[in-house]
This record gives C-alpha cells, sequence and structure tokens, in this order.
C-alpha cells in the first residue's frame, strides 16, 4: 500500500482570514487521517501569505500573493509525491488548487487524466469574471481556451491540460454561463456528463468516464468540488447569505460515482477535496459527514493494495 500525503490547503478565494481558509484545519480536527486506516498517513499544512481580498496586478484574481505561493507549493508537492511513489490528498480550499495540482503532474509526472467532478465548468473568461474568484477560472486556463495574455508566474505555467485528457462529471451551471455567453466544455473537444445524466445512474456515468479514459491514459487525478453537491444535502458550500445554485448530487450518489470509477486498467495518483466552509457548518456537522465520504468512497477504493 502507498503512503498517503495528506496536504492541507488553507486558501479562500476571496481573501478572507477565515471560511474556505479554516477548512483544512478542520476536517484535520474531525479525523481526516484516521479515514486512511490500514495506511501510514503523512499530514501537511501549507503555509500562505496572509490573506489579501484585492485583485492582483498580475492576474485581475482575488487573494493573488496566496494563489501564487499555494500554486508553486503545490506542484513541487504533489508532484514530487507522485513521483516517489505516495498518494497525495489534497484538502481544503478551492479548485483553484488545481493550477498547482496540475503544473505539478506535468512537470514532475507526465501525462496524467483528470476526472473533475463539479456543480461547475469553472471556465470563466478573467476579462467577464464578476468577482474575480480563481475557482470560476481554473479549467479555462488550464485548457488554454482561456487567458491568452495572462503575464507572471501562473501565466508562465499555463496551459497545462489537454481536452481529451480532462472528463467532466456533474455540472448544472448552463443558465450561468449563458448569462456571461460562455460555452460549454463539450464543445472544446472536453468529456462532459451533466448533472442530469450523472444523477440518473452515477455508477454507469463514472464507467462510462473511465473507460473512455482509459483508452487515452493509463494514469489519473481526482478532483472532487463539493458544490456538486445538492445544498440540501451539503449547506456549507457557497458564499453566507448567498442561495446556491439547486439541484445536484445525495451524498450516497456521489459515493456511487466515485466508487465506480475503480476498477479499471487507468491508475489513480492521487486525489483532491475542496469547496467546504466550516463557518456555515454549525457543529461540524458537515465536517464529519465529509470524513465519512472520504473513509467509505476515497479510502477504501482508490489505494487499493
Amino acid at each position: 500500500m502507498p503512503d498517503i500525503e495528506l496536504i492541507g490547503v488553507p486558501f479562500d478565494g476571496y481573501g478572507r482570514a477565515g471560511n474556505q481558509a479554516r477548512a483544512a484545519l478542520v476536517l484535520h480536527d474531525a479525523g481526516l487521517a484516521d479515514a486512511f486506516d490500514h495506511h501510514h498517513v503523512v499530514d501537511h499544512h501549507l503555509e500562505l501569505p496572509e490573506p489579501d481580498p484585492e485583485r492582483g496586478a498580475s492576474t485581475t484574481l482575488i487573494n493573488e500573493p496566496a494563489l501564487l505561493a499555494m500554486t508553486d507549493a503545490l506542484n513541487a508537492r504533489v508532484g514530487g509525491a507522485v513521483a516517489a511513489g505516495r498518494f497525495p490528498f489534497v484538502y481544503g480550499g478551492d479548485c483553484s488548487s488545481l493550477f498547482g495540482i496540475v503544473t505539478g503532474l506535468r512537470d514532475h509526472v507526465g501525462d496524467v487524466g483528470l476526472v473533475f467532478i463539479d456543480g461547475h465548468e469553472d471556465t470563466m473568461p478573467l476579462d467577464v469574471s464578476e468577482d474575480g474568484e480563481a475557482a470560476n477560472t481554473e479549467i479555462g486556463l488550464l485548457l488554454g481556451l482561456t487567458g491568452r495574455l495572462l503575464t507572471g508566474g501562473l501565466g508562465d505555467r499555463l496551459p497545462a491540460l489537454r481536452p481529451d485528457h480532462l472528463f467532466v462529471l456533474g455540472p448544472r451551471d448552463d443558465a450561468w454561463r449563458r448569462r456571461f455567453n460562455v460555452g460549454t466544455l463539450a464543445d472544446s473537444g472536453v468529456w462532459v456528463a451533466p448533472l442530469a445524466e450523472v444523477a440518473d445512474d452515477p455508477t454507469a456515468a463514472g464507467r462510462e468516464a473511465i473507460t473512455e479514459l482509459a483508452g487515452v491514459v493509463d494514469r489519473w487525478w481526482l478532483h472532487i468540488d463539493l458544490d456538486v453537491l445538492d445544498p440540501v444535502e451539503f449547506p456549507s458550500q457557497g458564499l453566507p447569505d448567498v442561495d446556491d445554485e439547486p439541484g445536484g448530487l445525495t451524498w450516497d450518489q456521489l459515493t456511487d460515482l466515485v466508487v465506480s470509477l475503480f476498477g479499471s486498467p487507468a491508475h489513480c495518483v492521487g486525489a483532491s477535496l475542496a469547496i467546504y466552509d466550516p463557518d456555515q457548518d454549525d457543529g461540524y456537522t458537515d465536517a464529519a459527514k465529509i470524513v465519512n465520504f472520504v473513509r467509505n468512497a476515497l479510502a477504501r477504493t482508490t489505494i487499493s493494495p
């Protein structure tokens, strides 16, 4: 069994000191490491600059100093862990952690597919982003669909992902994207299974995705944005006092989907889980649900001997 390298990310996409920046610590205290029983676990937390709620000059994104530092740190740590035969599990923060994860895999490992489970396609162009949150933009930037004029340390790393290496499951943001005249990734050669298809039969959707992936690459990374869940099932997502997008998967459907991804010839080299706001989680009941999900859907399937 490979060693598990837990990597906590204390990052908030709006430059807040709390909220998603506290997710890694709360999940750690809720017993995340214990979910990986029967494995040797090493737990690290990144050290990032103080949060900055302003947009940065280099990226136009909020909390730019911490975003760039997170990207650099995850690039080295994730890439090094996979290259050394360990299984990294990145937790906390938001989907912008993929900047460091995907570029780290490219730089240190080679061709690796990305299974992206998310309620959104995350392709918002920088020049039309309403709020400057990096987590709305990362897939478009990683693919090179957007951000061609991006400069600085982040721009130098991108693009880093091929469309045929990306498999997207669960988005329900069609109406939101239409407001900004942003098309679907399916029109750019990406394999996409929208929410309705996944919810109808999570197991079949997962098996189809991983079968298609195995025909392209033999290694892959799993990323789960918990806003793929229905906010009724998981209320501690999104922004406080802002209605979350209705619909989404149940915990059972998400578990069935993730479990169905395993058993193919393609090998999962690591995973990440993002979008949890403990400031919206009274009594940390959602934290306990996340740890239980990791135990049942990830630890017993992704890292089998």
